[in-house]
């Protein structure tokens, strides 16, 4: 951020859409803590903040999800006093946000109790860029939807440009992507082939091993003629496996399939449990984590990595009795990074699968963007960061 800050507004897109429970708790702080640097940079160099954020999808105004829920998380991480405005466009929030002295921060309240928001309206988007003198985008976890505050008000800005989370998260797709040191490993897993095609696809072309893991690898098996019992599938997904496969082959990438399986007659702890072949699940059992033959392939292909790329859990790790495997490939990835490798980790499942066996601070880089990290990794130049440089 190469700019005069001193008496300057600034309007910083940050990405405040964290989960709490059921007692209105935070349960993970990450994404605030995550934008602290670029507030704090602001702040420290004589600047004011406008902070914009939604919280979930509230399709119109829900007051359970008033960014008013986030004040004392932020204030107690800042250590300074945060004014809360109830509207985030309107004469009233213009007036206070013109009005602000040097270091001083406000929140604006959730962005999408705003249809216009989500409409990438121009007429919202310019009543935002109204409040400011410069536009940051520090919300990577949003570039990828084209909304008014994540793309459309970046044309009122003569000054406009990434924070420092942003421009971390950039630069870490571009460790992974562009020349990357070698072996490279993709660990893709989850639940459907479908949501992860179009990635596969493209990762292809850098990566030099991949290891397929969790509910997508049966579509995978099932595709190839295995007996796969009642492990969830998508019929409709097996061209794209066989296409995946074929153009893995041509691109001398080497694929990694699950040999063997932990499955039950129950999606539960309390059902009855055994490991299995992959190739041969009997009927009224299903595949809900990997077994120990294929802990110990995906490990050794790990430990042999020089850069990791880590998206989907191997099993249904909520769950305490398959939660083994994707343990196991988080302590590995972590071994791995201890050793030199570099390791990115992104998607929701996976970031949480990491935090739960407290392994976050052991592996390079955790992305605050899950469906923005896909897009990416499909190739694509995201509506947020593209409008920084029109």
């Amino acid at each position: 951020m190469k700019f005069l800050l001193t008496e300057k507004r600034f309007f910083i897109r940050v990405d405040f859409n964290v989960p709490f429970n059921d007692d209105g708790e935070i349960t993970d702080n990450s994404r605030i803590v995550g934008a602290l640097p670029t507030i704090k940079h602001v702040l420290l160099n004589g600047g004011a903040c406008i902070l914009g954020s939604h919280l979930g999808r509230p399709d119109g105004k829900k007051l359970e999800l008033s960014m008013r829920k986030i004040i004392p998380e932020l204030k107690k991480l800042l250590d300074k006093d945060v004014t809360f405005l109830e509207d985030s466009i309107g004469s009233h929030t213009k007036e206070i946000c013109s009005n602000l002295k040097n270091g001083q921060i406000v929140l604006l309240e959730n962005l999408r109790f705003y249809k216009e928001e989500t409409m990438a309206d121009i007429g919202f988007a310019k009543e935002l860029s109204d409040l400011a003198d410069i536009y940051i985008n520090d919300a990577y976890g949003t570039t990828h939807r084209e909304h008014a505050s994540t793309a459309t008000i970046a044309q009122f800005f003569g000054e406009k440009v990434p924070g420092m989370l942003l421009e971390k998260e950039i630069k870490s797709l571009k460790k992974l992507m562009d020349k990357p040191k070698k072996p490279v490993t993709a660990i893709i897993g989850g639940a459907k082939v479908s949501s992860k095609i179009s990635v596969i696809a493209n990762i292809l072309g850098f990566v030099d091993n991949l290891i397929i893991g969790g509910g997508m690898a049966y579509t995978f098996i099932k595709n190839n003629g295995g007996r796969i019992g009642d492990s969830i599938f998508e019929a409709d997904r097996l061209k794209d496996c066989s296409e995946i496969l074929s153009k893995a082959k041509l691109e001398n990438v080497n694929v990694f399939l699950p040999e063997d399986i932990l499955c039950s007659n129950e999606f539960s702890d309390s059902g009855l449990q055994k490991v299995t072949d992959i190739y041969e699940v009997p009927e009224g059992w299903q595949g809900l984590d990997i077994g120990p033959k294929t802990m110990a392939k995906f490990e050794q292909v790990i430990q042999g990595s020089s850069t990791i790329l880590w998206n989907g859990p191997m099993g249904v790790f909520e769950i305490p009795s398959f939660e083994k495997g994707t343990h196991t490939i988080a302590k590995s990835v972590a071994k791995a990074t201890q050793s030199g490798a570099y390791s990115l980790i992104g998607g929701g499942d996976s970031v949480a699968a990491i935090k739960k066996f407290g392994l976050q601070n052991k592996v390079s880089f955790i992305s605050t963007g899950g469906g923005a990290m896909l897009e990416s990794l499909e190739g694509k130049l995201l509506p947020g960061i593209k409008a920084l440089s029109q």
